[in-house]
């Protein structure tokens, strides 16, 4: 064959690859714009279309979306939380399990959230779902487009309960956990004591700062959200190998298999001190449906969601177990109990010194800011998701739904998330309030993931030849929802001596607290939707709108009944 025929050969069977990667993006494509076509599967009062128009547009890849998880689920917890899950169950062995178990319970909702996720590849994650499955209470048909689902008022009051404003970003509380230490390792680098108002000022500047950075250069926020994941892993890794030298030995430390010889002794019997531990385990591995938040602007976002999906927890899960392999072997289980630090401190000062101990408050700090980088960028999303359907605010939702003034960016729900995140920085908690929100934050979305799994099901009976380009193995469902309903049951069990992790309050405080926001969801919803309509003799109609900035959102008017 001459050199000509091979390269027709050649150039014929690239053409043959290109059609067909032409025709499964075709079909992809389809997929992106029709998920569903059953009418009974929309979720809120918005079309597909009409939900994702506006704003930048697609513009986060698979590396992007990968580092959005990472970025989200690496925080100070890593750092910290080991010491507190440690003293909890009593054992090193007891606590390598309960981050094996956190590890496999995250994977089982990630694949749950892949399906959902791939189904309806929207902004919004949880709020998307649940408006999908429980369809009532709903009004008479005719005005139907308009009732939001009580359980999504439930999540929505959940997810943003921190403030009077209903759509108040991902949990502020915790946000502002973050903030302040960010703020206090700063402090802590510089050797300048942590006073009450230094470290509220520096934690006012980076909320504002982080605001702005995302309302009027979105492109520049990604790109730094982007380095600061990177750069976590970074760290994570430096502690994963320096783990590695210390049980070779050739480190200060004198016994470094000290923990590992009988690792389970100790462990506790309670329970409740099992389900409080797993709550903290879990919270330090959220983060891995960040990317079902901002669907949006996400490309191709089926085939991402795929791919960034177990991809970015699956490297938080590896450097999570070894790091914690590494903190175990630098430090003796009664050191750590013991140390009254951060059980990353501890590691640093046992193998480099206390020196070093100065350098880790640089790397929690930026850590830190880079949760609030993460963590305000799809919480922005999520309320702008919210103000489109049209929830009754100030100024009205068509503002608060809006990419203004950039056109690309959401600043407005940016300043709905900054807003109350800048009233607990002036008013902050006491110390004892930082284990207790990692409690009430765990409880209520167990919540949520009990809904979420049953709707699961609920679809797989009910409609099941809709489109799923990804489908769970249903026993990672069933050991999913096996494992939410202990973790709502078992904070309820006397723990040993009738005293919690967060004493002088009850055990069960952060339980009661958690299903009283859930409830308070009910009453909103009750008292906008059917109380004040009685009362006052109207009905809602809505009407769609399109903004400047392309996005569309749902008005409602007041109509008298006759």
């Amino acid at each position: 064959m001459s050199w000509w025929s091979r390269l027709s050969k050649r150039q014929k069977e690239n053409q043959d690859d290109r059609a067909s990667e032409s025709q499964l993006s075709e079909k992809d494509q389809r997929i992106q714009k029709e998920p569903n076509n059953d009418t009974d599967l929309n979720p809120g009062g918005l079309t597909f279309e009409e939900d994702t128009a506006g704003g930048l547009g697609r513009h986060l890849g698979v590396t992007s979306c990968t580092l959005l998880i990472v970025g989200r689920i690496i925080g100070t917890g890593i750092f910290s939380t080991p010491s507190s899950i440690l003293s909890g169950v009593g054992s090193v062995g007891a606590s390598l399990m309960l981050w094996v178990l956190g590890f496999l319970l995250s994977f089982c909702g990630l694949f749950i959230w892949l399906e959902f996720g791939t189904m309806f590849p929207r902004s919004g994650g949880e709020k998307v779902y649940l408006e999908a499955v429980y369809r009532k209470p709903k009004y008479p048909r005719h005005r139907s487009i308009c009732c939001q689902r009580y359980i999504t008022w439930i999540h929505c009051e959940r997810l943003y309960c921190q403030s009077s404003l209903v759509l108040d970003g991902y949990p502020v509380l915790k946000l502002n956990c973050f903030i302040k230490v960010f703020a206090s390792n700063i402090l802590v680098a510089a050797e300048q004591t942590a006073g009450r108002w230094n470290e509220r000022g520096i934690a006012l500047g980076v909320i504002f700062f982080v605001t702005l950075l995302h309302g009027l250069t979105p492109k520049t926020g990604v790109l730094i959200m982007n380095l600061l994941s990177i750069f976590k892993i970074v760290i994570l890794l430096f502690v994963v190998v320096t783990g590695w030298v210390v049980l070779s030995g050739k480190t200060r430390v004198t016994d470094p298999h000290y923990n590992f010889r009988n690792a389970f002794a100790g462990s506790s019997t309670s329970s409740y001190e099992y389900a409080t531990a797993t709550f903290k385990v879990l919270n330090a591995y959220a983060g891995w449906s960040n990317v079902n938040y901002v669907m949006n602007n996400v490309r191709n976002p089926v085939r991402t969601l795929k791919i960034a999906g177990p991809l970015g927890l699956g490297i938080c899960a590896i450097l999570y177990l070894l790091a914690n392999v590494a903190y175990f072997s630098a430090a003796t289980k009664t050191e750590i109990d013991n140390s009254g630090v951060t059980v990353a401190a501890l590691f640093f000062g046992n193998v480099f010194g206390s020196v070093a101990e100065r350098a880790l408050a640089v790397f929690i700090a930026l850590s830190a800011l880079g949760n609030v980088i993460t963590i305000t960028f799809a919480a922005s999303r999520v309320n702008q998701e919210l103000a489109k359907e049209g929830i009754p605010l100030p100024f009205g939702n068509k503002f608060w739904a809006s990419n203004w003034p950039t056109g690309k960016s959401p600043l407005p729900g940016l300043i709905i998330h900054l807003i109350p995140s800048v009233i607990v920085i002036i008013a902050p908690p006491p110390n004892i309030a930082y284990p207790f929100i990692l409690d009430v934050e765990g409880y209520p979305q167990q919540i949520i993931n009990l809904f979420i799994v049953i709707g699961l099901f609920y679809l797989r009976w009910k409609k099941p030849n809709v489109v799923r380009p990804f489908k769970v193995w249903w026993p990672l469902a069933v050991f999913f929802l096996a494992a939410a309903v202990f973790l709502l049951v078992a904070p309820f069990l006397r723990p040993p001596g009738g005293i919690g992790d967060t004493p002088p309050l009850p055990y069960y405080l952060y339980c009661l607290v958690g299903i009283a926001i859930m409830f308070a969801g009910v009453l909103y919803w009750a008292a906008w939707r059917v109380i004040l309509p009685k009362v006052f003799g109207y009905e809602f109609v809505p009407r769609k709108e399109r903004l400047d900035d392309g996005t569309v959102v749902t008005v409602f008017s007041n109509k008298k009944v006759q």
